[in-house]
């Protein structure tokens, strides 16, 4: 099977709930980046694009009718170029270089565009239909994250707790103290805020212009869900999901709008399409967990990626966790042998710090970490993610 590189990678800055991205569509957020794209590769023959695969967790509002094909549409693709959205909820992103990897791995193409996006400050409420004639009783959903229309058979052999609540009896269960957390979420602001300061973080942006009714545009170019608090007052939040528990939202992802693309070819493909390839994907693996501690599923993910892959994690050079949680984050450190504060580990910060854009975030991880590869001269880069129901997702991307 043919090798695939990413030869392009580029995102939108994270914006904060309601804030700097709030105005703008998921579907017009989706096609910046891939704009750029096609923009920052003139000599990109987009008729050769095989399918543009993007993942999104909700697509329960304007991100319903197949956001893939409506964004490459208004990015000014081809026509001919199709498109296809998938949920692998936080991993979407990461899931959708995956299947644009294998599909090209088989050669069904050559070329494709992989990538995801969420606008989780748009996400609408829904309500179900009368499950009964002349049903006058309604329940109405918040789409933004997390659980709705359970199903009551699932909830009494899994259960159906909140992602804080699964992060709680993963912090129990594997003994990660609120102190250990707190200092973990410290330290990600601080990675975070010093990638921002010194340009790291400005590699991997694309500026979005936020049109405004009166008054100039705005030029929305940075991360806008860092908040460096001090350890003190990290330790004084409240826990606001479990009486007597350890997660807060200072030690927590936030709920966050962004979208990211990435370009991924054979050798062949990019010489012929005048794009340098940066990085090689060397594999992705996927696993089930017991939904009740989802947050645990990059250890058997990584762990299953790199037997087969013939690499340790001793073997990495850096280490792409999803903050979903700093006790997820910490535990699965921790069961793979790492250091709380190993400096492969997020070295730019994570989740914690720059939020969490569900369908996004996957492919944000892997952007980051071919920057950083292609900054550093090293050579692997493990990237894994926690996920909702119960899984985890691992890749490893080699420098080129």
């Amino acid at each position: 099977m043919k090798s695939v590189y990413i030869c392009d990678g580029i995102r939108t800055p994270i914006g904060r709930y309601g804030g700097g991205l709030a105005n703008i569509r998921a579907d017009d957020l989706a096609a910046i980046p891939l704009k750029a794209i096609k923009e920052r590769n003139p000599k990109l023959d987009l008729s050769q694009i095989g399918d543009v695969i993007l993942g999104c967790a909700n697509q329960a509002g304007e991100d319903n009718r197949n956001i893939a094909r409506v964004s490459l549409l208004l990015a000014g693709y081809p026509i001919t170029v199709p498109g296809v959205t998938i949920n692998r909820l936080c991993a979407s992103g990461m899931n959708a270089i995956a299947i644009a990897t294998n599909a090209i791995k088989a050669g069904e193409s050559e070329l494709m565009i992989a990538g995801g996006v969420e606008s989780m400050s748009r996400a609408p409420f829904v309500m179900g239909k009368a499950e009964n004639n002349f049903d006058r009783n309604q329940t109405l959903y918040d789409t933004t994250m997390g659980w709705r229309f359970i199903n009551k058979n699932l909830d009494k052999v899994y259960g159906t707790e909140s992602m804080p609540e699964t992060a709680e009896n993963v912090a129990e269960q594997f003994n990660i103290s609120r102190e250990d957390q707190d200092k973990f979420a410290f330290w990600s602001q601080s990675k975070a805020k010093a990638a921002q300061e010194d340009g790291r973080l400005a590699q991997e942006i694309v500026p979005v212009i936020v049109p405004q009714h009166k008054g100039d545009d705005i030029v929305f170019n940075k991360d806008e869900h860092l908040r460096l608090s001090p350890l003190d007052k990290l330790a004084n939040l409240k826990a606001q999901f479990r009486t007597g528990g350890s997660v807060t939202a200072g030690n927590a992802s936030g709920i966050n709008d962004g979208a990211a693309a990435v370009i991924l070819a054979t050798k062949e493909a990019a010489k012929a399409n005048g794009l340098t390839p940066k990085a090689r994907i060397l594999g992705c693996a996927v696993i089930g967990v017991e939904p009740r501690i989802m947050g645990i599923g990059p250890v058997p993910a990584s762990e299953k990626l790199l037997t087969r892959l013939g690499l340790s994690i001793d073997d990495m050079d850096i280490i792409e966790f999803n903050e979903a949680f700093a006790a997820q984050a910490l535990a699965s450190a921790r069961e793979l042998g790492l250091k709380d504060n190993d400096p492969r580990l997020n070295p730019q910060g994570g989740a914690i710090a720059l939020g969490h854009p569900l369908g996004m975030s996957g492919t944000r991880i892997v952007i980051s970490a071919m920057k950083q590869l292609e900054r550093t001269g090293k050579r692997y880069a493990l990237c894994a993610m926690c996920i909702g129901v119960g899984q985890g997702i691992a890749m490893v991307i080699e420098k080129v």
